[in-house]
């Protein structure tokens, strides 16, 4: 049928197609309008090789990987982390007994501002949110019994990222454990703590400093290590659309390698260990391509305009996981549902790593039945579903391709955008991502409200409340003072002479521009907590109070 036979064929075929579309309800949940038919018309300008190819080929919007998961299945990690060091062990070994392939920890709010647990603004918080981290001792006892050169570790940290690598070194450093073995992922993205999460510490500058410092270390003495993971993640929970959280993501990344490349280190030697972290939201299919589009823009944009040479430099590698602001209190037991197709997406997106959230997170911190049906989800997709089998099974639907091609126009549009302003810290202080964020939120709650989303249970299908019949953890007060308690025994028991000669070789290699990990792995060695770690550094780089914009 030669093209002209086509396009009779379709027109009169749409003739024929009832399309209601008064209510403008055929829409992505990022509002963006879907067509009732996908054709090759709508792939027309696409060539093959240079905008699919082969998985494993660039620009790799296929995958990076040849075979995909036939290869290598993605990891699964399940995030984890409350109450005592203690309580977060046990419940570290439970999931690797249980068939957890990595680990990745939660840090409690204290530990994630940088304020010990004994700090007065720690009141109340110790424990609550994920697990109370203030020195390497309570790093120790997180760990017992698990070998770090034997599992992957993720941890969730942006601000006092530095310090708390630092403590796991240290570990690693006591055990005999060399530094080239450990394998594993720090959050460290700070540029997101800006725009969206607000955890933020120190200004955007020196941040950025302690950032380049990690890289460049772990380039040279961590070199499985990946020092930052780009998060859309909390863009998106913060509710941003999937193209604004595709954008955003990407554009913060090419900052840090920006910086990078000005700090003189070469491309290729830091650029193969930057991950990224994705959401993976409601609308199945613009997940899928919102991920293939993530890879196409990087490939590009690390080959054409950063001149890396090294393949692997290409590659955009991430790890995802499900979205926790699509969990409903209402019915929770529908969130099971919710998760498994969020992870199908993430999978049939081509994720190297994937935690999967439990149905009574967005009420508590998930109890063990939760967590274990959660990843229990993972496997049933790996090993029951047939998704595994073939690379890319989606790869060439006339819709998920468009659909690619969309977004990738959009980011780059985006990109635009941040580069008018000069830059992603400047957009950050004008307040371009929070403006736009807030609007995307405002918006799809108008929806929600005006019933044009359905959300199974909270605005259809609604039943009376009663009461909530799934288990629920709760962390004891008990937590607090023990990690008090801990704290006061450390503080007295160490050599503070140390501690002393540790905080001023900080401050002294913050002054001089000297790398900050060497001084911070020495003064983990001698248990200087978190907290006097990230004040001695507050008094050269200060504390960052943000403009707000209505």
């Amino acid at each position: 049928m030669d093209k002209l036979e086509f396009r009779k064929a379709k027109d009169e075929y749409l003739s024929k197609v009832p399309d209601d579309t008064s209510k403008n309800k055929y829409t992505t949940v990022s509002g963006e309008p879907i067509n009732v038919l996908y054709t090759p018309d709508d792939l027309a300008a696409s060539n093959y090789l240079e905008d699919l190819n082969f998985p494993g080929s660039y620009p790799f919007t296929r995958g990076i990987h040849p075979n995909g998961y036939r290869g290598k299945m993605w990891t699964m990690r399940q995030f984890a982390g409350f109450g005592t060091p203690s309580d977060t062990n046990k419940r570290f070994h439970y999931l690797l007994n249980h068939g957890q392939t990595g680990l990745s920890v939660a840090f409690d709010l204290p530990t994630l501002m940088g304020w010990d647990a004994d700090a007065q603004l720690s009141d109340g918080e110790v424990g609550i949110c994920g697990v109370s981290i203030s020195s390497l001792q309570d790093m120790e006892t997180l760990f017992d019994g698990i070998p770090l050169q034997e599992v992957s570790t993720s941890m969730t940290i942006n601000s006092p990222a530095a310090m708390i690598f630092a403590f796991y070194l240290a570990l690693a450093r006591k055990q005999n454990i060399a530094f080239s073995g450990l394998r594993g992922t720090l959050q460290n993205d700070i540029l997101k703590e800006y725009i969206a999460q607000k955890e933020y510490i120190f200004p955007p500058l020196p941040s950025m400093r302690i950032i380049t410092d990690m890289i460049e270390y772990c380039s040279k003495e961590v070199p499985q290590w990946n020092p930052v993971s780009v998060s859309g993640y909390h863009i998106r929970e913060a509710g941003s659309t999937s193209v604004q959280e595709l954008a955003y993501t990407l554009a913060d990344g090419f900052a840090y390698i920006e910086a990078c490349i000005e700090r003189g280190l070469d491309i290729d030697d830091f650029a193969p260990r930057i991950s990224f972290f994705f959401n993976s939201h409601l609308d199945f299919f613009e997940e899928i391509a919102k991920f293939r589009a993530a890879r196409r823009i990087y490939a590009r944009r690390l080959k054409e305009q950063y001149n890396a040479k090294n393949p692997r430099s290409w590659w955009l590698r991430f790890h995802t996981q499900t979205a926790g602001c699509t969990l409903t209190a209402q019915q929770p037991e529908n969130n099971i549902v919710r998760t498994a197709l969020q992870a199908l997406a993430g999978v049939l997106g081509g994720t190297q790593s994937l935690h999967t959230n439990s149905m009574d997170e967005t009420l508590a911190l998930p109890s063990e039945k939760a967590v274990k049906i959660a990843l229990r989800t993972q496997q049933l997709i790996a090993h029951e579903t047939g998704v595994t089998n073939t690379v890319d099974p989606l790869g060439g639907s006339y819709f998920i391709e468009s659909l690619t091609n969309k977004m990738e126009a959009e980011a780059l549009k985006i990109f635009t955008e941040i580069d008018a302003i000069g830059g992603v810290i400047p957009a950050i202080e004008a307040g371009y991502f929070q403006k736009n964020i807030a609007d995307a939120a405002y918006r799809y709650q108008l929806e929600v409200e005006r019933k044009d989303k359905i959300i199974v249970g909270v605005n259809e299908f609604v039943e009376e409340e009663g009461k909530i019949e799934i288990p629920l953890l709760t962390i004891s007060p008990d937590v607090e003072r023990l990690q008090k308690e801990k704290l006061a025994i450390l503080r007295s028991s160490r050599d503070n002479e140390l501690v002393g000669n540790s905080l001023q070789a900080i401050r002294y290699a913050a002054e001089n521009h000297y790398n900050l990990m060497p001084p911070l792995i020495d003064a983990s060695m001698n248990y200087v907590t978190l907290g006097e770690m990230v004040n001695e550094l507050k008094q050269v780089f200060g504390i960052y109070e943000e403009h707000a914009v209505f």
